[in-house]
């Protein structure tokens, strides 16, 4: 099977699995909250939960992708998906709810980006960078996809019933995708056991805590914005409609940035990548404290450049510094403090924007500058002409 082929099942997936999961309590959360005899908030929290399962269980998801693909654990996502989603659509206090939501943090460890990655690497080696951008540029629509089928759902059957949707479209769809997926072969020159010197061992684990702390900045930040970019605007003078207006440019910005990977950065060390998208949100951030309402949308668009990128050099950084051996296991470490930090930014960030307004931005500012300052302490190697094409 081709690499574009495989892409293209992957990226469909990976929108279903983020469409049905990350993006859905913004939809449902004031139905199933109603429903279910708990606050907007309980719902969020549930949630978060699911996050931190995530995270937790990161690291070992990697490991089994590492050993025998992930053909078959992007498959058995999909039922985890499923048992999780006849959970919430059944649920009718907060015992259940809670536990649907957890059934779905396992699911989300096993079938969103991060399993992705490592069943691309476990394909592909050092030449998966293409089909990691690949599959993020598909990816970048889920909440396009998502948000507006999962609302009409709602609104014509009920929240319920959209649960069920789901349900049938990770059976119907997105299992029989990934079945298609070829099964991943051992190739000697990626997995061969090496035995490492001491000063490499040391090296290299400076470079994963390293890469871990950078990462878990642009985590925090992307979690934050993304919950409280409203309300920031806002707080900048801009009208309702306005904040509107510039929070719908994300989207679009983050697609046309993994666009931007794809081509002109394709052939660039994913190093490069990392500092242009790290910096990105202290420009951002810069323009709409000096010049408030009027740098909204270009501070959307900075912004969630910066973002779209990022999330891809959460995959292709680690393969290029650490190469494919290992690969899941690792790089779910590296991303796990992330994982933990995005769950709880929301709720840490929103005492900043309450407290300071919009000059709560400074501490996003001064986390991504000391992250980008950071970048420049990894000592990689150039990759390889065949790595990224």
């Amino acid at each position: 099977m081709t690499k574009s082929r495989v892409v293209l099942l992957l990226g469909t997936t990976q929108t279903l699995a983020w469409a049905s999961s990350y993006y859905l309590p913004a939809i449902l959360a004031p139905a199933i909250a109603r429903d279910t005899g708990v606050a907007t908030a309980t719902v969020f929290v549930a949630f978060s939960c699911a996050m931190l399962i995530s995270a937790a269980l990161g690291p070992r998801v990697g490991a089994l992708i590492d050993r025998h693909g992930g053909r078959g654990v992007l498959a058995a996502s999909n039922l985890v998906f499923v048992a999780g989603l006849a959970l919430l659509a059944s649920a009718s206090g907060p015992v259940l709810l809670f536990a649907a939501w957890m059934v779905l943090g396992l699911a989300m460890s096993m079938g969103l980006y991060e399993a992705g990655f490592a069943t691309l690497a476990r394909l592909y080696g050092k030449g998966a960078r293409s089909a990691i951008t690949g599959i993020t540029l598909l990816g970048g629509f889920a909440s396009t996809v998502g948000w507006p089928l999962t609302a009409a759902l709602e609104a014509e059957f009920g929240w319920r019933a959209a649960c069920l949707g789901w349900i049938a479209i990770h059976l119907l769809i997105a299992l029989p995708l990934n079945l298609f997926l070829p099964r991943a072969e051992a190739a000697a020159e990626e997995v061969a056991a090496v035995t490492p010197v001491a000063a490499a061992v040391k090296e290299t684990r400076r470079a994963a805590l390293l890469m871990a702390a950078i990462f878990s900045v642009s985590s925090f930040t992307a979690a934050a914005l993304g919950a409280h970019l409203p309300a920031l605007l806002l707080a900048a003078g801009t009208t309702p409609a306005a904040a509107i207006a510039a929070g719908a440019l994300l989207g679009p910005a983050q697609v046309g940035a993994r666009l931007l990977e794809f081509t002109l950065l394709r052939r660039a060390h994913p190093l490069l990548s990392a500092k242009l998208a790290q910096i990105s949100h202290p420009i951002a951030a810069g323009l709409l404290l000096v010049f408030g309402a009027p740098a909204a949308m270009a501070f959307a668009v900075v912004h969630g450049a910066g973002n779209g990128i990022l999330t891809i050099v959460r995959g292709t950084l680690p393969l290029a510094v650490f190469g494919a051996a290992g690969y899941g296991a690792r790089q779910g470490l590296i991303v796990a403090p992330g994982r933990f930090l995005a769950a709880l930014a929301p709720a840490v960030f929103g005492f900043f924007v309450e407290g300071y307004g919009v000059a709560a931005l400074w501490l996003t500012i001064a986390m991504s500058v000391a992250a980008f300052i950071g970048l420049y302490f990894l000592r990689v190697a150039p990759e390889s002409q065949e790595a990224s094409r």
